[in-house]
Formats: C-alpha cells, structure tokens, sequence
C-alpha cells in the first residue's frame, strides 16, 4: 500500500523484526507476511505479502513528508528487480531529498504527470510522415509525387525509424538509413543504399528532413534537423554528385517513330490512346494521363494545362494537331466522367502512372523504351530536321528557363509557331 499511514500502522508487526540483521541471503528466507525493517536503514522495509500459490517481497519507504508533516509511504520496487544494496541506495537518496525539502512521493507524482503529458505531446516517425504527406499533397502537381513520397518511406525508412518518436531520432539513424544494405534478388549484397540508389537515397533523405522540420514547426522536437545534410551527414557520407550515375531515360531515336506510332495504333483502350497523345503533344506522363475534359477548348483546339499540374508550376497552352484532334474527338463519344483517362477500377479516377509503361511493354520491340523518353526523341527530331527556333521547342516542352534574365523577358508562349511545329511532328510521323 503507498499512501498516507498512521505511526501506529507503521510500527506495527516491525519492532519484533528491526532486531534481526539483513542480509542479502537472510532476506531471501523470510517468508512471514508484514513489513521486515532494515535495521541498517532508517525507514526501508521489506514487505512480504502471500497469496495462495506465491510470495510477494517488495520494498516499501516509510517518511515523514517534510511539507505535510504526514507519516506517507512509498513503494521501490520488487525484490527481484531491486537488491538489498541498491534498496539501501535508493534510500539514500530519498532522505536526502526529505532533508531538501522534498515529499519524494510527491516529486515521483509529478514526473510521472509529466512524462505522460511529454508522452502525448509526441509522436512516432510513422504517424509524423502520415501526417506531414497529407499536408504537404496539396502543394504537389500531381498523384505521383503523393506515391513517390509513400512508396520510398514505407520501404527504406519505417521499417528502421517508423516506431521510433520524432524526438528519439538521431543523425546514426539516418545514416544507419541511408547506408542500409540493398540486396540482390538472389539475396546478393549489392552495396549500401546510398551508394548503390544514390537517387533515391537522395530524395529520401530530402523527405525525411521536410517531415522532421513539420515536426520542429509542430514543437514536436526542438534543435537541428538529423537529416540535414549540411549538418553532420555531409562528413559521414560522400556527395551525392560524386557518386551518382546520370541516367537518362531511354529514348526511341526519332527515325523510328513513325514505325511506333503505327504499331500502337493496332491495340486499342485508354492506355494506347493516352500514350499517343503524350507522343503528339510532347507532354509528361502524369499531364495527360490526368488530363480532365475541363482543360481543353476543341473549337480552338488548345489544351491548357493548370500551373498546378505541370512540373514548372506554370499554365501551360498545348496546340492540338489533327491526329490529337481525332483522339479527343473518338475519346468523347466513349466519356464516362471528367477524365478524359479514367481508371477501369476506381469510379471518377484517372488511369495508373504506370498504364503507359505497361502498354509499351505489351510491345516487345520497344521494351528498352519509356514514354518519358519521347520527349527526347521529339527534341532530337525537332533539332536535326527543322529550322524551328530553339526557344521554340523548349516552350513546346515546357522547360524552365534557368537563365532569370531570359525568363524576365520572355512573355509570350508563342503559341503560333507551335501550332505549326506541332502539326509538323504529326506530320513527320504520319509519312512513314
């Protein structure tokens, strides 16, 4: 019992017991139920309670609260996890705390309160990158980003600091993270991760230090960022552009497109149809197959893609040429909602990130291709067979302009020349 007692109930059932002389292997013996004073320590008693198969010992500190002046009892802990020495020990420590002052019963009261209220106050790494994702989505382009962010936590950072609180982790976390061993799929070792996907590493830890500062702008942690790389990394793993590999996405060479074009054209759906018109319009992935019917004015044959979801967070105007034309024209008579790609599995959703490769590799002479890669092929076209203006092309791509002074002065999209650049390309892959 921890509580309040009377003088009387403290002494009672010990006087007979303070004579006998503790010891770690006498304690051991003793197996009659009541409070068995330590003569050595003033205040320790050892308490043994039965039950109908076992017997219980713990330590119990008697005081005299030096606040209330209230005899008040304490319990310390089992016998099996505290010994007579570190018992007496603990005593210590308490007397000294009543000599201060200080109700130890008290204090233990308000530590706990506090660990609890720290406790609440906290979260786990997994719970904070849920959170900071459904955040921070608003701000992405488009879904890809949302499956790029979850896909890479779920697999290389939770299962070594997803239970762990926010204010537990450490900068050997994230190296313990990043160095991870990546294996092959015969088990092989191919290397650490950030040696090995040093991309992906890269990005990865670029997420985990967004998550960690959400946690710092939420007071959940407090001083620097483990994940910062200008921190502690930057001496405990090597530079990134030191030991990346520059891989570009392969790209059909544009003597082969209309050979393509032609051979998409014999499968039929949405996917097919969706990679033609990222072929034609020289789009990315995720601007077309997410493409709502909203975006497009047919009698002037523009699709405008909203700042929102393109890549360089600008609107961007696409001039539609024939065969653009006769897609959308075909996919109208087939529409079931405001997608102009809708999902075959989930009602008022666009067709998967992955629907385009999928369809390239139901095409075995291209497999080494991917659709991002036809953007190249029509910048190569573009550059080796006609005069079209540089500028030209890169508005026709939507590139960012990393030049600020050229940026400033270039207002116009140029949206006339384009119209003819564009039906040159769908010319061009129509003669073959």
């Amino acid at each position: 019992m921890v509580g309040t007692v009377s003088t009387i109930a403290a002494d009672k059932g010990t006087s007979k017991n303070r004579k006998s002389s503790f010891t770690a292997r006498g304690i051991i013996s003793l197996t009659t139920p009541g409070y068995h004073a330590d003569p050595e320590n003033k205040g320790l008693y050892l308490q043994i309670t039965k039950s109908q198969d076992s017997i219980h010992k713990s330590w119990i500190f008697r005081f005299s609260s030096p606040v209330t002046l209230k005899r008040r009892e304490m319990g310390i802990g089992s016998l099996e996890s505290f010994s007579l020495a570190n018992a007496r020990l603990k005593a210590l420590d308490l007397r000294r705390l009543i000599l201060d002052g200080i109700d130890p019963l008290e204090q233990r009261t308000i530590k706990r309160i506090k660990a609890i209220e720290a406790n609440n106050h906290s979260i786990t790494f997994a719970d904070a990158a849920d959170r900071c994702i459904k955040t921070k989505q608003a701000e992405w382009s488009n879904s890809k980003h949302k499956d790029q962010w979850v896909s890479t936590i779920k697999a290389y950072a939770l299962p070594i600091i997803g239970k762990l609180k926010v204010d537990q982790i450490t900068t050997a976390h994230i190296v313990k993270l990043l160095e991870q061993e990546i294996k092959k799929k015969n088990g092989e070792v191919e290397g650490s991760f950030w040696k090995v996907r040093t991309e992906t590493a890269t990005r990865l830890r670029q997420r985990i230090e967004v998550i960690l500062d959400w946690c710092k702008a939420h007071k959940y942690i407090s001083g620097d960022n483990p994940a910062r790389y200008q921190g502690a990394l930057c001496h405990l793993l090597p530079k990134a552009s030191k030991i990346k590999k520059v891989v570009h996405h392969p790209a059909l060479p544009y003597q082969r497109i209309g050979e393509f074009v032609k051979d998409l054209r014999q499968h039929t759906g949405y996917s097919a149809c969706a990679l033609e018109l990222l072929i034609l319009t020289a789009t990315r992935t995720s601007e077309v197959i997410e493409a709502r019917w909203s975006e497009f004015d047919l009698e002037a044959k523009v699709w405008t893609i909203p700042a929102q979801r393109m890549k360089a967070g600008k609107e961007h105007r696409v001039p539609l040429n024939t065969r653009a034309m006769e897609i959308l024209e075909h996919l109208k008579t087939i529409r079931v909602n405001s997608y102009l790609f809708p999902s075959s599995l989930h009602k008022e959703r666009a067709l998967s990130n992955m629907a385009l490769l999928t369809m390239m590799r139901k095409m075995p002479k291209y497999a080494d291709y991917v659709p991002h890669g036809f953007r190249s092929t029509f910048r190569d076209w573009a550059a080796e067979t006609t005069d079209y203006s540089n500028e030209t092309v890169e508005l026709a791509l939507a590139h960012t302009i990393q030049n600020k002074a050229e940026a400033a002065y270039r207002r116009q999209d140029q949206l006339e020349k384009r119209i003819r650049l564009m039906q040159t390309w769908v010319d061009f892959i129509n003669s073959y």
